[in-house]
């Protein structure tokens, strides 16, 4: 499962207004929410588990990269949205430094393998320097987007 396969452009916050990581998760789910990905009254249980892996430790991985996840049964589909931070969010990352991509994503309950394929995919193409620039340079989410979906091609 490729990041270009989950997110479409409305997925994408190009400004997080987040300053903490318990902000860009909520930030984030309420995109979830607006596009459907998430129903309103699931949103509240979905956040919970997000924060409360997030709390056991962060996913602030450094080079400016945090990947909020979770697996819930109020999913049907492995769901994501993705923020960009220009001032960064304090993440409790592990090299004490600010994110500035945000990529939260939700797979359902049991789906272990998939999880870990998923989490293992998106950690490996934000790792690349020039991919990390190019998002955090393009000028709007149909941009992030297009860098996103050439870089699943390679």
């Amino acid at each position: 499962m490729d990041l270009g396969d989950i997110l479409s452009k409305e997925q994408i916050i190009t400004d997080l207004r987040a300053t903490n990581r318990w902000e860009a998760i909520d930030e984030l789910i309420n995109t979830l929410v607006a596009t459907g990905k998430i129903t309103p009254e699931h949103r509240e249980a979905i956040a919970a588990v997000v924060k409360k892996r997030e709390s056991s430790m962060s996913t602030g991985i450094g080079f400016g990269i945090g990947i909020p996840h979770a697996s819930t049964d109020l999913i049907n589909e492995v769901v994501g949205a993705l923020g960009r931070s220009k001032q960064g969010v304090n993440f409790d990352a592990l090299d004490n430094q600010p994110v500035n991509l945000v990529m939260l994503f939700l797979v359902p309950q049991g789906q272990f393998q998939k999880h870990l394929h998923t989490l293992a995919n998106i950690a490996k193409l934000l790792h690349k320097a020039e991919f990390r620039q190019a998002l955090e340079q393009a000028p709007d989410a149909d941009a992030m987007l297009q860098i996103i979906r050439s870089q699943g091609q390679k």
